[in-house]
């Protein structure tokens, strides 16, 4: 087994230049807006609104993209994945991610192949889809080990996953999401070890809860995606997200990319309209 100690050396010595969310890409930033399917968590699961509604919605509301999270998918089999795909085209709007559930901490060889067999599936899921992007999670802490042992063992999952994802052209963006990756510093270790340029970071604005604009901007050089929170939570306390600032540190980078509305609270219907209007404007105010 691989020495912590040595693991997190080896990390250090590696370029960053080598990583999906830190290639070089020339010219100014370009934000794009999109709407994240788990925003309509109660509409979809209750089957009030369906996937095809989703994309007519976004057409209406003229939004570039869709970050599909797949919990109330009907189906995975061609006959739902494709007509989707022929009306997002149709209507103009990119089905460009797809949001999963993983959890890739897994302490044995037995359990990490079934994670990695898990995400396979996934990615040919996105490739039917034509979506560039799957947004994973790296896992819980398993109980009795250190956070650096879950560390790693999330690096063996993801590094072995994104072999596969790379052979689709599927890029996966690992979240920060408590657990395993409920720091900045833990997911670049991460996504460093990895050393892929089908791995970076899916960015959420809303799950830190310290240091929440610092731990952003930390992770900015390596974000795929980006999911905008119409809220953070720091240190305790409710506040409404700075979409101004975020977009700032993404177009001081030069982020060019989706920033999907990941919306939590009730009465989406009502609400999201909008919440997607501000995003468009700051998309296109911080894309000039």
């Amino acid at each position: 087994m691989t020495n912590r100690r040595d693991f997190w050396k080896t990390c250090a010595a590696l370029p960053a230049f080598a990583f999906a969310g830190t290639e070089k890409l020339a010219g100014k930033a370009r934000l794009r807006p999109a709407i994240c399917a788990y925003s309509y968590r109660t509409e979809l699961k209750d089957k009030k609104l369906s996937y095809e509604d989703l994309v007519r919605m976004a057409a209406d509301m003229n939004i570039d993209g869709l970050d599909l999270t797949v919990y109330w998918f009907p189906s995975t089999s061609a006959g739902f994945l494709l007509p989707l795909k022929r009306l997002a085209y149709r209507m103009g709007v990119e089905i460009y991610s797809i949001s999963v559930r993983t959890d890739m901490c897994q302490p044995t060889a037995e359990l990490q192949a079934k994670e990695i067999a898990e995400v396979r599936k996934w990615v040919d899921v996105a490739a039917t889809l034509g979506a560039g992007h799957i947004r994973v999670f790296g896992g819980a802490i398993p109980k009795g080990a250190s956070a650096d042992q879950a560390a790693a063992w999330c690096a063996t999952v993801l590094s072995e996953a994104s072999k596969y994802a790379g052979e689709k052209g599927v890029i996966l963006g690992l979240e920060n999401h408590g657990g395993i990756t409920e720091t900045a510093d833990r997911i670049v270790q991460i996504v460093q070890k990895v050393d892929s340029p089908w791995v970076g970071v899916n960015l959420d604005t809303g799950n830190f809860r310290t240091n929440v604009y610092s731990q952003i901007e930390k992770l900015i050089p390596y974000s795929v995606n980006v999911q905008v929170k119409a809220e953070i939570n720091e240190d305790g306390v409710k506040k409404p997200g700075d979409w101004e600032r975020v977009a700032g540190l993404l177009a001081k980078a030069g982020y060019k990319g989706y920033l999907a509305l990941e919306y939590e609270d009730a009465n989406a219907m009502a609400t999201m309209p909008p919440l997607l209007a501000k995003l468009r404007q700051v998309c296109q105010k911080y894309s000039a």
